[in-house]
């Protein structure tokens, strides 16, 4: 029992090992502890750096200007923003600085590879930040790409969130579970489109953060790959904004 506490207290997610993969639902697949301590403090500093080049800002619901309860940024060669005037779309550029975004970190473009089997990598890397325990993202659809055949990989760092997906309806039937430092998520195929969102974080649950909070890190294929796709050349498509 000493020496079980001992590999705990060094690795406060030893206790999540092991790594199996869990069918939640059809099309959703949850890897609770997929990454351990050492792989979640190498991603964080991974993160750290890029964010540096590209700040944490605050969109605004279109329409109402109203900000996200979460701070963003994204990584790749499109990022999700949202402003008062255009509402949700993909751009080339930080809306703030003008600078491209930063590139995907190699450890998420080796995770995409192994979890979807999709056959073209990820334009977007959407960071999101929980910082406050106010923060929370209501229930939605991630219906802005094109290639939703491709499936949406989700990695979770720090404090523990309490995330819930439902069916293709607002309205329907949700199912909740709680994902932790290290957890990764993937929903395609018959969930692609399902609604989903994070209810609330759990302040102190994890101390991998400085400072505290949650950084989700969200994985998309934006547009679909090969001729007649946006990767294949040509203009971007409609649901990406112009700089």
């Amino acid at each position: 029992m000493t020496q079980e506490r001992d590999r705990q207290k060094a690795d406060p997610d030893s206790h999540r090992v092991p790594r199996r993969r869990i069918e939640v639902g059809p099309g959703i697949f949850y890897w609770p502890g997929r990454l351990d301590r050492a792989a979640q403090q190498t991603l964080l500093g991974a993160i750290t750096a890029r964010v540096a080049r590209a700040p944490f800002f605050r969109p605004r619901m279109k329409g109402t200007g109203t900000p996200f309860s979460v701070e963003i940024t994204n990584f790749g060669s499109l990022g999700w923003v949202s402003d008062q005037a255009r509402g949700y779309r993909y751009e080339q550029r930080h809306p703030e600085t003008g600078q491209p975004w930063p590139d995907i970190p190699r450890a998420l473009l080796d995770l995409w590879d192994e979890s979807t089997g999709y056959r073209a990598p990820p334009e977007c890397c959407l960071v999101n930040l929980y910082r406050s325990s106010r923060a929370r993202m209501g229930l939605h659809r991630d219906a802005d790409e094109a290639a939703t055949d491709a499936s949406v990989l989700s990695v979770s760092l720090g404090d523990d969130a309490l995330f819930r997906i439902g069916g293709l309806g607002r309205r329907g039937a949700t199912r909740s579970f709680v994902l932790g430092s290290g957890d990764v998520l993937v929903f395609g195929g018959p969930a692609r489109l399902c609604y989903h969102g994070i209810d609330r974080i759990v302040p102190g649950s994890s101390d991998l953060v400085a400072g505290g909070g949650r950084i989700n890190l969200t994985l998309r294929r934006v547009s679909v790959p090969g001729p007649g796709g946006w990767a294949g050349g040509g203009a971007p498509p409609h649901w990406v904004g112009g700089q």
